[in-house]
């Protein structure tokens, strides 16, 4: 089994900023549109999107470097099994479980992974 079954595309990319306004102003002066802003804690988030592509930009330490993405995320419409396959398949969950965030209308669950270049890859679920 692999996740293609539940996969539905890539759901967004993260990116840390050290100003956020400047970073909202940035995206939206090229076209993006914000489309959910919240907090997590004490750090301000905010979601844009351009057509398919969604940007997630939250406020916490960012390297300044050319690549510096801090995580890829997958969205899925089966959480669990996809947590199943892919710890089945020999890799560790970094928060060790299925984590949920008050994100969007009713929360999303979601879990990330190491990638071999020392990106994340979230898998995500909205409910």
């Amino acid at each position: 089994m692999t996740i293609a079954q539940y996969a539905t595309g890539l759901q967004h990319v993260g990116i840390p900023t050290g100003d956020i306004d400047g970073s909202i102003g940035f995206y939206t002066g090229l076209g993006f549109e914000a489309i959910y802003q919240t907090r997590n804690g004490a750090s301000r988030v905010a979601f844009l999107k351009l057509k398919d592509l969604v940007v997630e930009i939250w406020e916490g330490p960012a390297t300044g470097l050319s690549g510096s993405i801090d995580h890829i995320a997958i969205d899925v419409t089966d959480i669990e099994a996809v947590f199943r396959t892919v710890t089945g398949i020999g890799h560790a969950a970094i928060e060790g479980k299925i984590c949920e965030l008050p994100f969007w209308e009713r929360g999303v669950r979601y879990f990330t992974i190491s990638g071999p270049n020392a990106e994340k890859v979230e898998f995500i679920q909205k409910l």
